[in-house]
């Protein structure tokens, strides 16, 4: 089992920046992958930005590259996403999930069904 718990969102203006944190705990030995989703209300969940567990390969929805940064801090076992330039398309309830059955591919990491354990989410909410 693995839990993960989002932290970091809030009320914010368009322009500003948030930095969210998805703490993962567990059994991390498992972990493939976190991938960072957001769902506005009425609307599927779709990928933001992923990274291996071992911090690397990172990838980005094209329509947000340049403004995300997905990262992990390995001491703490956290996965820091980085939103500079918010717009209020932007907001949405962010979520953290995690893959712990197989290493993610362009060709899977996109599905939510792929990954196995989902935090709670946190709500990023950008006024104009």
């Amino acid at each position: 089992q693995v839990q993960l718990v989002e932290s970091g969102g809030g009320l914010v203006q368009a322009g500003d920046s948030l930095r969210l944190s998805c703490a993962v705990s567990g059994r991390t030995s498992s972990m493939y992958a976190v991938g960072w989703f957001r769902q506005a209300p009425g609307k599927e969940r779709w990928l933001v930005a992923t990274i291996t567990w071992s911090g690397s390969s990172p990838y980005y929805a094209d329509s947000l590259k340049g403004r995300v940064t997905i990262s992990r801090d390995n001491a703490e076992n956290t996965v820091i996403l980085q939103m500079n330039s918010l717009k209020p398309e932007d907001t949405a309830v962010y979520f953290c999930a995690a893959e712990t059955t197989r290493p993610i591919t362009i060709a899977t990491m996109f599905n939510p069904n792929e990954y196995d354990f989902w935090g709670q989410g946190t709500q990023v909410t950008v006024s104009s």
